[in-house]
């Protein structure tokens, strides 16, 4: 989440008049994330997110998105929904860009994460992918093996000014996965983006799933991977392998992974850390100016990376078999 479009209060109040649902009492930025701007909305009936939809989500893809949200809730997963408006739709147009009201999730999300939130966050993805099993749109993911290279190239030389060699250690891990990618692996949608800022908890109890704007069609493994690498790593990034061990027991007291996840499971690792340090790299190299956000370190990823590559076995990850 962050904030990059203002929007005037007026066109806010009648924005929000659409939906009946009181009376806009507060709006609040909130500067966290790098994709859309979002607002926290206090009317006289409650409290809701606002969220509208910057230059890297396509408006095409947002009925995929916010009809994931309503199929979810009704399948008893804990996520915002989105609320229509006066004529019934989900999705309007707010200070120039397109815009969605959901309902507000009670809950905070945690800095440092325990092995029982990793725990809990296992349980809850695989809920996530059991509940989304029958959900009849489909969305390519558009950062997966193939989005690598072009993200890559839009970076080019300057990658080796946030640290040398990046460039070449980049392009050395994309051709390693364009070559071997692991294929056929059971799938459907994922979330694509569970970090711990899109996790409420209270106390440690999980209480809420959000941003569910990179979900897509992909390999169920490959959002495990996601996760291990963004809840199960400490601020020296050494791995936890306790907190591996909870999030995959979490993940398998709901879904017990087949033996061709179990065997891709550190090639999936490693190339969503290569996801992330690309997107990453390119936000960095690319703040809008003025904007309300602070962009995430690329670096980050590139030390996960490095873990990953020594890595052989999913028992290294704490799968206990």
């Amino acid at each position: 989440m962050a904030v990059y479009t203002e929007v005037p209060d007026d066109q806010m109040a009648a924005f929000v008049a659409r939906y009946g649902i009181g009376d806009l009492l507060s709006a609040k930025g909130i500067a966290e994330g790098v994709e859309n701007s979002n607002y926290l909305l206090r009317t006289t009936q409650g409290s809701y997110i606002l969220t509208l939809y910057e230059k890297r989500v396509d408006p095409a893809e947002l009925p995929f998105f916010l009809g994931l949200m309503e199929h979810l809730a009704g399948r008893g997963l804990i996520c915002p929904v989105p609320l229509r408006d006066r004529d019934g739709a989900q999705l309007g147009r707010l200070a120039g860009r397109p815009a969605a009201l959901v309902t507000f999730l009670d809950g905070l999300s945690v800095r440092r994460p325990g092995a029982a939130h990793c725990a809990e966050v296992g349980r809850g993805l695989a809920l996530l992918h059991q509940a989304g099993a029958d959900f009849a749109m489909r969305r390519v993911n558009a950062l997966s093996v193939p989005g690598w290279r072009p993200l890559a190239e839009q970076a080019g030389a300057q990658a080796d000014n946030v640290s040398p060699g990046l460039a070449a250690r980049v392009m050395a891990e994309i051709e390693r996965h364009e070559r071997g990618w692991p294929q056929g692996l059971p799938g459907g949608v994922i979330h694509a983006d569970l970090f711990p800022n899109n996790v409420f908890f209270i106390k440690e109890k999980l209480s809420g799933l959000i941003d569910f704007y990179f979900a897509c069609n992909d390999a169920y493994a490959y959002d495990l991977a996601i996760c291990l690498n963004s809840w199960c790593f400490e601020s020296d990034f050494s791995f936890n392998l306790t907190k591996g061990q909870a999030m995959l027991a979490g993940y398998e007291s709901v879904r017990r992974l087949e033996p061709a996840e179990v065997a891709a499971l550190p090639e999936l690792c490693r190339g969503s850390a290569l996801r992330f340090l690309l997107t990453r790299l390119v936000d960095w190299l690319n703040v809008p100016p003025g904007a309300l956000v602070k962009p995430h370190d690329p670096l980050e990823y590139d030390r996960k990376l490095a873990f990953h590559q020594r890595v052989s076995d999913a028992r290294e990850y704490g799968l206990r078999r």
